[in-house]
């Protein structure tokens, strides 16, 4: 019967465990699939929106364009008096010199009879002019309502275009239409790039917009009479066969969102569906991306859950079985304390036998103590000798004839007393003491250093019924132990403090060997900008004054390589920065949802030219650290993500974890061996399998500039799946986020093509290379430079007659610092121009200087359409 039981017992035991694994298997993965499939599907509503931002800021950019035409008085003529042929002629020029100007496709004005007058295309085989277009909606839209706004497929040149339509009118009369068209595949173009189905519908349903050619002109829904007779007559998809989209919808998600089965065209792996609808056209957008991963993501619960309901089965067997073994231990526990207190009685027997032993003894040399190494003796209440043992003569050398039964114990101290043994004073004292402490039946340890060196522990303990037991060791073979250690440990204390010294010494030459290793290498990086500064003006002036493609393309090589190598120098001198402790930190509350959210806008159109996309988890967690070196750490991440991902997503989110918020950066790259985890944040290392060679220079970055916040930074990577880098940064109170004022609004330029054209211009450099490019850029701006130079020749020139509007200058300049110089220029000139400080330095106290005087201020090498715009701003805040 106990053999049946048991079996049942296992055979329920594993049903549970086996139907407890499905179950948590199936919800699990149902529970993550949905998950997944709405932040899936989220992220889709936000891509939707992007594209609809796109494709209606390209409408907006014409929206205007017909009401101003519109105004045109030309047109109105031409629309009140039927052109001559030479007015027609002025028109068609006239409309293709505006559509050159906008980039639309056409222009055309268009009569009150729906004959086109004239066009901006009229020298193409397919001239819109003479053609009768009073059947297009446009037309009949702008004579009604005065603009219209019509998809269709020209009939005339055959390409599809989104029609622009005003009516233009005289004392409310409506004499003609003026109408632009505006080409939409351009957007294709770039929809192209995308992974996922992107498609545009107008209010008949009928997919206009494809990034896939075998989508373009399908039904998403079938055709009344009424609308297929409205788009026949329109003629608005020409003689395009409109084949419908079969479809299977297999769910819909709560915002919207459908899974969906594509039969036709056919896709091997169900869809998620999301449409934007955009009022303004009457169209709406749809997108269909791919969600196998919230599949995979669901597999990968179900396997979790199971897994997990299989862990808390054993945990559940484990604990019983320690339960079972805790019973066992305790049953053990109490038998062996029975047999302790079994032993403990009989070593209390055999003790109380000991002592019995010695107080019956009468031969005074007892057996029972011969086999102990001390030496021993017992006396009774009278204070007199019971027993003793061999190993008690020997330690004492006491003659024959002295020690026997029944002798008082005065008597032996009296004899060691005149041998010396019982220490310097009076003897008598010394032996009442004795005596008085073995009368008070207190037991007692003591050391004793006999002449010869010996040294004795001396341990006394009473008898039950009076008396005492004493004991002699000898322990000055532990006494020399001691000694020799001590001196062992002096001798190495010794040793440890002229090491320690000679370690502060080296350590003081190491940290000197530093300091002057960061200032050559901020040094060096300094006169390393300043001819590729000038390069980089050369270029940039070489470039304006190419044609040739090739050559072009050439220079923006050039430019590229000069990029690259002001990257790597800038970081350079970033981290001898961190390495001298020079770099500034600005530590201080935010809130850290928009940094993401900006990061994440940045790479994700970099990622979206390699084939990538880069996904964000937005947080409305407050932290504390510098905003800016934040920035730069998780820029360093993203860019290597970038870097060694072929294929897949860049994940960017946060996680709650140990106290601090870690801010992680996934990939799907290749992964990091574990070999080279460690190596990696030292500098010039580098992967060998990135598609861009980098300087190895960013992780080294990261590393220091964690240790500066200290802020850890982790990594965790398998071969094959890809990599997680992560940065911990504390938590901080929202109502410590310090108020932030609203930026300066700068006077606008009045209407001018170029703000910099005719101005007077200074440029002050020591190096002549530098002042050479900077001429030669600036006068291809058309500004006046009257001085490129070094700031000798500034002196010599400054009087009240060459006071220039701007100032470019230098900050370091051998013996001259420029805004010394320029408080005594400002003197000569008795004026205070604007100034851009252009310079290689990095200190943060020279731009707070800057920026309390209204200056402006570039680094070098300056980017030149970075340092027209703030020529241009200094000139017209300062003029304002």
């Amino acid at each position: 019967m106990y053999w049946l039981s048991r079996h049942r017992m296992l055979l329920l035991t594993i049903l549970v465990m086996v139907g407890g694994t499905v179950l948590c298997a199936v919800a699990a993965g149902h529970y993550a699939w949905r998950r997944a499939l709405g932040e899936e599907s989220s992220q889709v509503q936000r891509q939707l929106q992007l594209y609809g931002q796109g494709l209606q800021q390209r409408i907006d950019r014409f929206g205007t364009l017909p009401q101003v035409l519109a105004l045109d008085p030309d047109l109105l003529h031409a629309l009140r008096v039927p052109p001559s042929p030479t007015e027609q002629q002025r028109l068609n020029l006239k409309l293709q010199r505006a559509n050159e100007v906008t980039r639309a496709s056409t222009l055309t004005l268009v009569g009150h009879d729906g004959v086109a007058v004239a066009a901006s295309n009229w020298d193409q085989p397919t001239s819109n002019v003479g053609e009768n277009y009073s059947y297009r909606p446009y037309y009949r839209q702008a004579l009604a309502q005065g603009r219209g706004r019509f998809y269709g497929i020209g009939m005339t040149t055959g390409v599809p275009g989104y029609y622009l339509s005003q009516a233009i009118e005289e004392d409310g009369k409506r004499l003609g239409v003026v109408v632009i068209k505006v080409e939409l595949s351009a957007l294709e173009q770039e929809w192209l790039s995308s992974p996922d189905v992107v498609l545009a519908s107008d209010d008949h349903d009928v997919v206009f917009l494809a990034n896939r050619d075998s989508w373009r002109y399908r039904l998403l829904r079938p055709l009344g009479a009424d609308e297929r007779r409205e788009m026949l007559d329109a003629r608005q998809y020409a003689d395009r066969a409109l084949q419908p989209l079969r479809a299977r919808t297999e769910d819909v998600l709560a915002d919207g969102g459908r899974m969906v089965r594509l039969l036709d065209p056919a896709l091997p792996q169900p869809m998620l569906w999301q449409s934007l609808p955009l009022p303004a056209e009457g169209w709406n957008l749809h997108l269909l991306h791919d969600a196998s991963a919230a599949t995979a993501a669901g597999r990968a619960a179900a396997l979790t859950g199971g897994a997990a309901w299989l862990a808390l089965g054993f945990l559940v067997l484990f604990v019983q079985q320690r339960r079972r073994l805790a019973k066992h231990r305790l049953r053990s526990r109490r038998e062996l304390e029975t047999l302790l207190k079994q032993h403990a009685q009989e070593l209390r027997t055999a003790q109380d036998g000991l002592l019995q032993a010695a107080t019956d003894a009468d031969s005074g040399l007892s057996r029972s103590l011969e086999h102990l190494p001390q030496g021993v003796v017992v006396i009774d209440r009278d204070l007199r000798l019971v027993a003793w043992n061999s190993r008690y003569l020997e330690l004492f050398r006491f003659p024959l004839d002295l020690v026997r039964v029944g002798r008082p114990i005065e008597e032996l101290f009296r004899f060691n007393a005149r041998r010396g043994l019982l220490g310097p004073g009076p003897v008598d004292e010394a032996i009442e003491r004795r005596l008085n402490h073995l009368r008070s039946g207190r037991p007692h340890m003591r050391e004793s250093e006999k002449d010869d060196g010996t040294v004795l522990e001396i341990r006394g303990n009473p008898l039950p019924d009076g008396g005492f037991v004493t004991s002699y060791a000898d322990i000055t073979s532990y006494k020399n132990a001691a000694r020799e250690l001590r001196s062992l440990a002096d001798a190495l204390e010794h040793r440890i403090a002229e090491r320690t010294h000679d370690l502060d010494e080296a350590r003081r030459e190491a940290e000197q060997a530093n300091r002057y290793k960061t200032r050559f290498v901020a040094s060096a990086v300094h006169d390393l900008l300043q001819p590729l500064n000038a390069a980089r003006m050369f270029v940039s002036v070489l470039r304006g004054k190419l044609s040739d493609p090739a050559q072009q393309q050439t220079s923006d090589h050039i430019d590229a390589a000069l990029a690259a190598q002001d990257a790597i120098l800038n970081s350079l001198l970033d981290i001898a920065r961190l390495e001298s402790g020079s770099l500034p930190t600005r530590v201080q509350a935010f809130r850290l949802g928009p940094l993401l959210q900006t990061l994440a806008r940045e790479f994700g159109i970099a990622a979206q030219s390699r084939g990538l996309v880069v996904d964000w988890v937005d947080t409305d967690a407050v932290v504390v650290s510098d905003e800016a070196l934040l920035r730069r750490i998780l820029q360093n991440f993203l860019s290597n993500a970038l870097r060694y991902s072929e294929r897949g997503r860049v994940l960017l989110g946060c996680r709650r974890r140990e106290g601090l918020l870690w801010i992680e950066v996934h990939d799907q790259g290749p992964g990091i061996p574990d070999a080279l985890q460690g190596e990696i944040f030292e500098e010039f290392r580098r992967l060998h399998d990135g598609q861009q060679r980098g300087a190895g220079l960013g992780l080294a970055i990261v590393d220091r500039i964690g240790r500066l916040l200290g802020h850890p930074i982790r990594l965790r990577s398998q071969l094959g799946q890809g990599s997680v880098f992560a940065v911990g940064v504390p938590f901080g109170d929202a109502s410590a986020i310090p108020a932030t004022a609203p930026a300066p609004v700068l006077a606008q330029e009045p209407a001018a093509d170029n703000p910099l054209r005719g101005r007077r211009v200074w440029v002050i450099d020591d190096d002549p290379h530098v002042c050479a490019a900077s001429r030669a850029l600036l006068e291809r701006w058309g500004c006046e430079v009257l001085l490129a130079d070094g700031p000798q020749a500034a002196l010599q020139l400054a009087t009240t007659a060459t006071v220039p509007e701007l100032v470019l200058l230098d900050v370091r300049m051998g013996d001259h610092h420029g805004p010394v110089l320029y408080e005594t220029l400002a003197e000569l000139w008795r004026a205070r121009p604007p100034v851009v400080l252009v310079t290689a330095e990095r200190d943060a106290g020279l731009r707070e200087m800057a920026a309390e005087r209204g200056w402006g201020m570039m680094a070098k090498p300056v980017k030149p359409p970075a340092l027209r715009a703030l020529m241009s701003q200094l000139l017209i805040r300062h003029r304002g």
